[in-house]
């Protein structure tokens, strides 16, 4: 927080906030780093296996191979969630697990599981896209965003 926001604090509260940082455990910044590295290669290079698999035995060509992986991450990404595997995979490799498409995923399955016992509708519809809207709906405005500087280079390069 910057200075200008901080709150003025009370004595007492100078003290506890003095208190909690010398106690606050020291975080192993390096070792988090590599464990989402690996973490987010090892999703990665399941998802090239997908595209190489797709392309070799089923003949998609190297663009339209993508769809069907992207489908089969998600896919797995919501059975392991299910199975409560993604969750012990996230505490384990951080960041790692949340850049994927697969992170968003989980995030989707994790809400309609945990609200399930509020009905389809309410409960689950409702809490999932609660979370996914405010993706759903950059991911349009900033596709928009980008078509419109796109047609203004090429307009523009086509008038030089």
């Amino acid at each position: 927080m910057s200075d200008k926001k901080k709150k003025k604090l009370s004595p007492v509260q100078q003290e506890y906030q003095q208190f909690a940082k010398e106690r606050e455990p020291k975080r192993p910044i390096a070792k988090n780093c590599l464990r989402a590295f690996v973490a987010g290669g090892i999703i990665c290079t399941i998802g090239q296996f997908f595209h190489w698999f797709y392309m070799t035995y089923f003949n998609f060509t190297e663009v339209t191979a993508a769809n069907p992986t992207v489908a089969s991450l998600i896919i797995l990404s919501m059975l392991l969630t299910g199975l409560g595997v993604y969750d012990h995979i996230a505490q384990w490799a951080g960041g790692g697990t949340i850049v994927p498409v697969t992170g968003f995923a989980n995030t989707i399955t994790s809400a309609a599981i945990e609200h399930r016992s509020e009905g389809y509708v309410l409960g689950v519809g409702g809490n999932m896209f609660k979370i996914a809207g405010p993706v759903i709906v950059f991911g349009v405005f900033s596709a928009f965003i980008v078509a419109i500087v796109r047609l203004a280079v090429e307009a523009l390069g086509g008038m030089l």
